[in-house]
């Protein structure tokens, strides 16, 4: 540089030359953020690779808390109107996030439900369509057999072919380094064939292992194995998703006296009192996960999504679902809240008209991650308004509690159902014989009081070519 070069040139080329070494030292970063330059329109890809693949995991990627409900009626929480049952906790995140109240599961059953839940796919599509794989004696109408005999333990272990054959969302946020945790139900034997890094169920079959053995525990006594999960991805600064599907309301109905005691002079029923008890004993566990997630400082990066698995409507004299509820394709077993609270990026807002399904949770997580959504999941990103305006009708299907089947889907199916707009089709398969195409008003008759199929004959055959078009379930 000659003597005469002025100041403001000296600084250019000292500038220029701490460039070139930055690029030396971190050649991949500098092609990267050189590629970045050139095409704006990949910043935010970008800034994700880069948050993902350094040891910091920074606000380009999102934590993930997907909480379950196990057991709930769609109306039973303060938000929703109850008028008796109390769930403050999960009011405040009803009025943080943007909320569904038209939401739905496809199945009204545990098992394929969160099947449903993890993948993305309906369960003529994931092939897990009830609780309990068929046995040798089935057909002869002899009792199944204990869930931990040697001959009942091969054929369960036989069924989680369906598991490991379809990609999870842990499958997928693996791609970016995230960590995954498992806690509460979990039916599909070990957590780490679903995708999990780690996990509380054990999932050995020949114990017993059924539906989440010890990490059933979760929410019940505590919440010490998520609070030991999120100190370590924070001292590792890995990003997290987690899984918190607590046996919250689900029987055993045993709540705490003290949350008991506010709703025995509530109800003539007992076991009604106490179902009320555990929806508030769910929601105070909810506060619990959600004030660790806090304490930590995770809460502005955290993508909390709720659902519950499937509905439930206690009977009078016992601690047992009603009919129209759990099991059934009636808006007790189907209908649930659906939320997504993501600070900074999802608005706040209640929406009582759209209908949302719980097929939609795993490209909502995708496409709020940067991931891709594979184009055999059939349902749309929640935070999407405008895909979202253009959906004209969900879907949804009942089976057997008891899997008719290892491999064919449609051997355990009891019904279809479909809604456009305010109107819903029941369509019993063959297996029920005696039973009727059902058609409601969903929207004016949300206890499905008044069928409607034989005034509206029309309205039933649309949508039953609808629901025709829609179902095509595979052999596997």
């Amino acid at each position: 540089m000659g003597d005469n070069a002025s100041p403001l040139v000296c600084i250019a080329h000292l500038v220029c030359g701490i460039a070139m070494l930055d690029v030396f030292r971190c050649m991949t970063v500098g092609m990267l953020m050189l590629a970045v330059s050139m095409c704006p329109s990949l910043a935010d890809e970008a800034s994700s690779e880069l948050s993902v693949s350094g040891n910091d995991a920074t606000a380009t990627t999102p934590n993930i808390l997907l909480i379950l409900s196990d057991d709930q009626a769609w109306s039973d929480y303060s938000f929703m109107g109850h008028p008796h049952i109390q769930t403050p906790r999960l009011d405040q995140l009803a009025r943080e996030s943007l909320t569904y109240t038209r939401g739905y599961v496809p199945d009204s059953l545990c098992r394929p439900s969160l099947a449903t839940i993890i993948s993305g796919l309906y369960p003529h599509q994931h092939g897990i369509v009830g609780n309990d794989p068929p046995w040798d004696a089935m057909a002869k109408g002899i009792r199944r057999p204990p869930h931990n005999q040697p001959r009942y333990v091969k054929a369960r272990e036989a069924y989680l072919r369906h598991i490991d054959a379809i990609d999870t969302l842990p499958e997928h946020l693996a791609k970016l380094g995230y960590r995954s945790l498992q806690t509460g139900k979990w039916w599909e034997g070990n957590p780490s064939r679903g995708g999990f890094t780690e996990g509380m169920t054990q999932g050995d079959f020949s114990r017993d292992g059924r539906h989440g053995d010890q990490g059933l525990t979760i929410g019940r006594t505590g919440i010490a194995p998520i609070e030991n999960f999120l100190d370590s991805c924070k001292e590792t600064a890995t990003p997290f998703y987690l899984w918190y599907a607590p046996f919250l309301p689900h029987d055993p109905h045993n709540p705490p006296q003290r949350i008991l005691d506010k709703y025995i002079d509530k109800t003539d029923s007992l076991p009604i009192a106490k179902y009320w008890a555990m929806c508030e004993w769910f929601d105070e566990s909810c506060g619990q996960v959600l004030d660790a997630i806090e304490s930590r400082g995770f809460s502005d990066n955290t993508i909390v999504m709720y659902v519950c698995d499937n509905g439930w409507i206690n009977l009078p004299d016992k601690s047992a679902y009603a009919p129209r509820s759990k099991r059934s394709p009636n808006e007790g077993g189907i209908r649930t809240p659906i939320m997504i609270k993501w600070p900074g990026h999802v608005e706040p807002k209640r929406d009582d008209a759209t209908l949302v399904s719980s097929i939609d949770l795993v490209p909502t997580a995708l496409a709020a991650v940067g991931l891709d959504i594979p184009p055999e999941l059939p349902g749309l990103n929640l935070i999407d308004a405008e895909k979202l305006s253009k959906r004209e009708a969900i879907f949804g299907e009942i089976f057997e509690h008891d899997i008719q089947s290892q491999t064919d889907a449609a051997a355990s199916l009891r019904y279809r159902w479909i809604i456009r707009d305010n109107y819903k089709l029941i369509d019993p398969s063959n297996r029920l014989p005696g039973e009727a195409v059902q058609l409601y008003d969903v929207l004016a008759d949300p206890t499905e009081e008044h069928d409607l199929a034989n005034e509206q004959l029309e309205t039933v055959k649309r949508l039953q070519a609808e629901l025709d078009a829609w179902w095509h379930p595979s052999t596997s």
